[in-house]
């Protein structure tokens, strides 16, 4: 049988002859510097933010010592007694998103493997879009879900068991943030189990394993590094989340780790302060940009660890 894919040299004519054609060649130029100074604007735009927070977050450490800033667990900056403990914000951080994580990657990861192993493609055509409209709602509007729908809820649910629920609380806020995060888990997720090769699962089916352990054992190791990455990903999403936490988890600067009571993220403190009553050039104004700082770090070290770990366990096939 004929192979009907036949090479065509005179459709790809080689480089070399672009030289004789000044138009081709202004073209090509044109293009390779339109990409290049796009590559270069996106790394322009990441300095510029770098320099814009640390040089006032420099201000800020000029005037309270970095000690107090790394071991202090009190948080006061808009107090007549005022003490920058940052703990009170990164506890509060790490609460919310550790909650939200416990939502949602089990159940992206299920959703994953049942896209990408089990549904049907008119069934997966239809759900994936259906899921991913969450990614599309305004997290205003997730804000307020969680203050007058989920948190009710959870007050009468533990209610039952002798526990008093504050109105604003940080398991309200990380429980929505864990549902809004869930189409970011699954959809990526669902990428990496797809990219797995066919030829893995053909060869667990041949050795008799089922539909389950070839998705469990086979599949997911496989994809292990873009899932562990999905999750990263998930995490410093969590992590940067504002209007859920500032609507619905409060703004009270706490060190605790109870998901029941009041608590200040540091995206809700960076909200507090942004609303303009804070004079510019102040202590206060410049706390701003030290807890942008602190974020800003935190995120960076999670993509970091996200692209070690990718490249550490990437499973690559011929």
């Amino acid at each position: 049988m004929q192979n009907s894919a036949v090479f065509r040299p005179d459709l790809y004519p080689p480089r070399t002859s672009l030289r004789g054609n000044p138009k081709r060649v202004f073209i090509e130029n044109g293009v390779h510097t339109v990409l290049a100074a796009a590559a270069g604007l996106a790394i322009l735009v990441t300095i510029g933010i770098v320099i814009a927070i640390g040089t006032d977050a420099f201000q800020f450490f000029l005037r309270v010592p970095l000690s107090e800033f790394l071991f202090d667990t009190v948080w006061t900056p808009l107090f007549a007694d005022k003490r920058f403990g940052i703990w009170a914000l990164v506890s509060a951080t790490v609460l919310t998103s550790l909650i939200a994580l416990v939502v949602s990657l089990p159940l992206g990861l299920i959703i994953a493997i049942f896209l990408s192993e089990f549904a049907a493609p008119r069934v997966r055509d239809v759900l994936k879009p259906t899921l991913e409209v969450l990614a599309g709602i305004p997290t205003v509007v997730y804000g307020f879900f969680a203050l007058t729908f989920i948190t009710p809820i959870i007050q009468d649910w533990f209610l039952n068991f002798g526990i008093e629920v504050s109105t604003f609380n940080a398991l309200s806020a990380g429980f929505v943030m864990g549902i809004m995060i869930i189409p970011l888990v699954s959809s990526l997720s669902e990428d990496a189990l797809s990219a797995v090769p066919q030829a893995l699962r053909e060869g667990a089916y041949g050795l008799g394993a089922t539909r389950f352990e070839v998705a469990w054992r086979v599949v997911v190791p496989a994809a292990l590094s873009g899932i562990v990455a999905s999750f990263i990903l998930a995490l410093s999403r969590a992590v940067g989340e504002t209007m859920i936490v500032a609507i619905a988890a409060g703004q009270n600067p706490t060190f605790t780790f109870n998901p029941f009571v009041p608590i200040a993220t540091m995206t809700a403190y960076i909200v507090q302060v942004s609303l303009g009553d804070t004079p510019y050039g102040s202590l206060e104004y410049f706390t701003l940009f030290a807890v942008g700082a602190t974020l800003f770090v935190l995120t960076f070290l999670m993509n970091i660890a996200s692209f070690w770990f990718v490249r550490r366990f990437r499973e690559e096939y011929d």
